[in-house]
């Protein structure tokens, strides 16, 4: 036997460059697929070939099966890996492979198709002995009814669904029926499949997950298990290997569960099963995921492995090898993603530019991204940008590390959950191992409280201290940097802006990279001891001090530090203060009545007509964001007095969408 010539990798971001690295280790070329707005992506850059799927929309690009066969067959690829997410769990594009011959990078068109509809996944695994959760299908109106036969809340699942996306929890009748319709249409637009299920909702659930691999030889082992309990909107945020919760006679039962479903169906490839804890330590079998998943490195940290070396090889026809009959199970692994989002806002997605990127350098930290220095975010693709795993010997060790690796990822230029997964590291709950699925949505505001009064807690003159030296540095860059102050002997009283804040600051002196400065009456020495920007390391008042330096488009300066992003500014120059204030305001600013868009995102959905009367939380419009729709509401009672916008219509961040007139402004 022997390995491919070459694999399309039909996939985008960092799940392709990740296929790519294990195949170029392996000797084999690997031809990437790009649209329009992925010309100057990363996995098209470092593939061995790249060819353009075109201008369109998802359907007309990565979801365009006869395009991606055609190019497969054009370029000479004997084989096409799915990655995750886009086309990896469709039976029609493993089919189509197939009918080519071209062989797909997974188990087989049927088991694609029986594990990816949930229905019939939950029937299999009642087949083969596994426990589940007590569920119903049916129409709207069947649904309705059954409905009654459960303890509310309930959970609507999309039965295509996957990724966390098409999933809505009911707490009563009302709910249901304006989230059946909202989660079909979800469900619809994503996997191309609006059909729903009811499903019992677990209280304070943990989710575990079950790495299984298999050979075309009839060979099916496990890679242990990862526990992924903390979850916002369904989507995990942290995964760790192994599970801290699992007693090592659950975790024998879990594991031999998933081995004996995988068997039963004759899987092949490597797959992942789902599985929701109880507080008693009883499990349920939740879905199967038949293609890799996002957290698969916390896995291959723990055991050596690599995952998709594993997948190539058993698509080539090799059995699988010792190692993973005998996977070891070594310390600790966590995962964290780092997305465009922000927490403050209830995770609206921030698609945007990043001005300025750099990720920690450390032995025991591993960075999949497909950024590595300035790009963009786009409105139509995931929201993650990296994900950061660490690995250390026990858990303990493992989170102080990731709190390390996390305080030190500098990303500027948008909104992302990083303070937040700083908060979430360090939380006595995660850390003592006391949470459920719920945790992040129950202790959100108190998360994002906790975020911000550490924020407000960094000392201000390090801020303009380093603001002054970097300014100051640049401005005099051409004539020696510290051999005299310039037109600043002329103006040595400046008024600065950190955000929302202003100081009035005394230049007193600066010469051989010292700088002494006055601010609220307090006179400080700095010393500036190693500047290789973005990074610039000084002394002020004996205390040593790293920050990271870039520039936002708006003039500001970006100070990077401790985990956090501050905007500075000369507020003598540039009136930017109203702008910061105003970034904090909540609504649609002065004018709670002008709804405006929060993101930039697709009207999927217009529910109100001019002239109609709504009341106080009246849903109004639904936009879609980075693969979310996020509902937007009335402020308050009154008239809707003018739709600025249409359905199936873009818009722009701050965009009037909708007018609202109260009662007594008619």
């Amino acid at each position: 036997m022997k390995l491919f010539n070459k694999i399309l990798i039909a996939n985008r971001g960092e799940i392709a460059l990740r296929i790519q690295r294990t195949a170029q280790r392996l000797g084999i070329p690997t031809v990437a697929i790009y649209s329009h707005a992925d010309r100057k992506s990363l996995h098209v850059s470092l593939a061995d070939e790249a060819w353009y799927l075109g201008k369109g929309n998802l359907s007309e690009t990565y979801l365009n099966i006869p395009a991606i066969i055609d190019i497969a067959k054009r370029a000479g690829a004997e084989a096409i890996h799915p990655g995750y997410g886009f086309l990896s769990e469709n039976s029609s594009f493993a089919s189509a492979c197939e009918k080519e011959g071209i062989v797909f990078i997974g188990p087989s068109p049927s088991v694609i198709h029986m594990m990816g509809n949930k229905i019939e996944a939950r029937k299999l695994a009642i087949d083969a002995g596994l426990p589940v959760t007590l569920g119903f299908t049916g129409t709207s109106e069947e649904l309705l009814s059954k409905a009654e036969q459960m303890p509310w809340p309930v959970l609507i699942k999309a039965a295509a669904g996957g990724g966390g996306k098409g999933m809505r929890i009911a707490r009563n009748k009302n709910e249901l029926v304006q989230l059946l319709e909202t989660t079909s249409r979800e469900a619809a637009s994503a996997f191309g499949d609006g059909t729903v299920y009811l499903e019992q909702y677990i209280e304070n659930p943990r989710h575990i997950e079950v790495q299984v691999i298999a050979d075309q030889q009839g060979h099916v082992a496990h890679l242990w298990e990862r526990e992924c309990t903390l979850q916002r909107r369904f989507q995990k945020v942290i995964e760790e290997a192994p599970s801290p919760t699992l007693t090592s006679d659950v975790r024998a039962r879990i594991t031999s569960a998933a081995i004996a479903l995988a068997r039963s169906i004759g899987y092949v490839g490597a797959g992942t099963l789902e599985f929701l804890l109880d507080d008693t330590q009883k499990f349920y079998f939740l879905e199967m995921n038949t293609r890799i998943q996002v957290e698969h490195p916390v896995t291959e940290m723990i055991t050596g492995l690599d995952i998709v070396e594993e997948q190539i090889r058993i698509a080539a026809g090799y059995p699988l090898t010792d190692t993973c009959f005998n996977a070891p199970l070594q310390g600790h692994s966590i995962e964290c993603r780092i997305y465009a989002e922000d927490p403050e806002k209830e995770f609206l997605p921030s698609p945007g530019d990043i001005h300025l990127l750099k990720f920690p350098s450390n032995l025991n930290v591993r960075i999949d991204s497909a950024y590595e220095g300035p790009g963009r975010v786009e409105t139509f693709f995931d929201p993650m940008i990296a994900k950061l795993i660490v690995h250390g010997p026990d858990r303990d060790t493992a989170i102080h590390r990731m709190n390390l690796a996390l305080r030190s990822c500098i990303l500027q230029g948008i909104k992302t959950n990083l303070p937040f997964l700083i908060q979430l590291i360090n939380h006595p709950a995660f850390q003592s191992n006391q949470i459920s699925t719920h945790f992040i949505s129950e202790n959100l505001d108190a998360i994002n409280k906790k975020t911000q009064d550490e924020r407000s807690k960094a000392d201000r003159r390090i801020l303009l201290a380093g603001f002054l030296l970097y300014t100051l540095g640049k401005k005099f860059a051409d004539h020696g940097v510290w051999s005299s102050i310039g037109y600043w002997r002329l103006l040595p009283r400046l008024r600065l802006g950190i955000e929302a804040q202003s100081f009035d600051v005394d230049i007193l002196s600066l010469k051989d990279g010292k700088l002494n400065f006055t601010v609220q009456n307090e006179t400080l020495e700095v010393e500036l001891r190693n500047q290789r920007l973005p990074y610039l390391n000084f002394c002020i008042d004996g205390h040593q001090v790293n920050i990271v330096v870039g520039e936002a488009p708006d003039g500001s300066v970006v100070l990077s530090y401790n985990g956090f992003n501050f905007h500075c500014y000369r507020a003598d120059i540039l009136p930017m203060q109203e702008f910061y204030e105003s970034l904090g305001a909540t609504g649609s600013g002065s004018d709670p009545g002008k709804i405006i868009s929060p993101m930039p995102g697709r009207i999927n959905k217009i529910m109100v007509k001019e002239n109609e009367w709504v009341t106080e939380g009246t849903p109004l419009l639904v936009i879609e964001s980075m693969k979310m729709e996020n509902t937007l509401k009335a402020p308050f009672e009154g008239r809707v007095n003018a739709l600025h916008i249409k359905e199936g219509e873009m818009a722009e961040t701050g965009r009037i969408l909708i007018e609202l007139k109260k009662n007594q402004e008619i």
